[in-house]
């Protein structure tokens, strides 16, 4: 699937969760499964890697790193090489279900300024993305 494709894809479930509200805990994990797929080849991550995540479990890999960054910049929450705190909310308002907005962005709150300690978007992405998971593990979806 080419990066347009997957783009438009992207944009269209974009427009139906903002016309329906937000999606259901399972539609949002569903919905992950199109970045999955997409930043998996470009990153040359496997399954094993990155299939526990959300779980709790991070690699320390440089593959990974970059995996979840571009999981990130799918989801429109990187802006000029950088996670946008901003865009995270305004995706969480977008996409979450109402039972887990509050608790997400309380752990968006408090790791927001964790990806600003480094200057490589890969990095930063991933030890966000671990500080999220740590502050909150129950609410924590990642693909």
């Amino acid at each position: 699937m080419n990066s347009v494709c997957i783009y438009f894809i992207i944009n269209i479930l974009y427009l139906w969760i903002t016309l329906s509200n937000s999606m259901t805990r399972q539609q949002l994990k569903n919905s992950g499964k199109i970045m999955k797929k997409s930043c998996m080849p470009k990153n040359d991550v496997t399954e094993e890697q990155v299939g526990e995540i959300e779980n709790g479990k991070f690699i320390e890999d440089r593959n990974v790193m970059c995996y979840i960054s571009c999981v990130y910049s799918m989801s429109q929450v990187v802006k000029n090489n950088k996670l946008n705190y901003e865009a995270v909310i305004k995706q969480v308002d977008v996409m979450f279900p109402a039972e887990m907005r509050d608790a997400v962005k309380a752990a968006a709150a408090n790791c927001k300024d964790v990806g600003k300690k480094y200057k490589d978007i890969c990095e930063a992405s991933y030890w966000t993305a671990k500080c999220m998971y740590d502050f909150d593990p129950k609410n924590f979806v990642f693909p």
